[in-house]
């Protein structure tokens, strides 16, 4: 019997991968860890874990020849998932420590919070609320287990600014600022918080996003 593709962990040079590993691993998922390109365009799915700066990043996909190869993988509409630092640079372009182009299969920008309510810090730690857009429904997407107000798992210091509203797929409030907590373009997703950070409620955003690499997503 032909083994189906794996998920395949894009391993850019860039932290947090062994959380992302375990939380696809809690489910059986079959999932590969590679800077390959030939793995990456094989995959049933990719994930983009990742913490530390947009430019950083792009450099280590830059370096690793991946940034064709998976701006290429997004555009057949196979499903693509960033978390935190890798949902950053699905984007146009970052503004941490000057101005970084992003892979761009997002329209849009990643920029520093605003000025705060009751001088909250920055970073943005902790725990946090999700809610929809305009009472949009999260039906056929990967939080689509997802309850309003259930709280993710949040560090991160610049925001996800999409140019349409269309994509966004998710708001949360941090020192009276309304910010994009996540994002959605076709099977594309980006999520600022943690999942696999974020107990049973970030595991079943998880275990969407299988369901939705062998095209089960309810």
């Amino acid at each position: 019997m032909k083994k189906n593709p794996p998920i395949v962990i894009v391993d850019y040079g860039i932290g947090n991968i062994g959380s992302a590993i375990r939380a696809f691993a809690h489910f059986g998922a079959d999932v590969l860890i590679s800077d390959k390109s030939d793995d990456i365009l094989s995959a049933c799915a990719i994930v983009l874990p990742g913490v530390g700066s947009f430019k950083s990043g792009m450099n280590g996909l830059e370096e690793r020849g991946l940034i064709d190869v998976v701006s290429n993988f997004a555009s057949k509409g196979m499903p693509v998932l960033g978390i935190c630092l890798g949902a950053q640079i699905l984007l146009s372009q970052g503004k941490e420590f000057g101005v970084h182009n992003g892979l761009g299969i997002i329209p849009g920008n990643v920029v520093d919070f605003p000025d705060l309510d009751d001088k909250e810090k920055i970073p943005h730690m902790g725990w946090n609320a999700l809610h929809r857009p305009l009472e949009d429904s999260w039906d056929n997407t990967i939080l689509c287990s997802t309850k309003k107000g259930d709280k993710l798992y949040f560090v991160h210091s610049y925001i996800l600014q999409p140019s349409k509203k269309d994509n966004i797929l998710s708001l949360t409030t941090y020192g009276g600022y309304e910010f994009c907590s996540s994002v959605k373009a076709g099977n594309v997703y980006g999520v600022q918080f943690h999942p696999e950070k974020s107990g049973k409620v970030g595991l079943n955003i998880i275990q969407e996003f299988i369901n939705l690499s062998k095209g089960e997503l309810i």
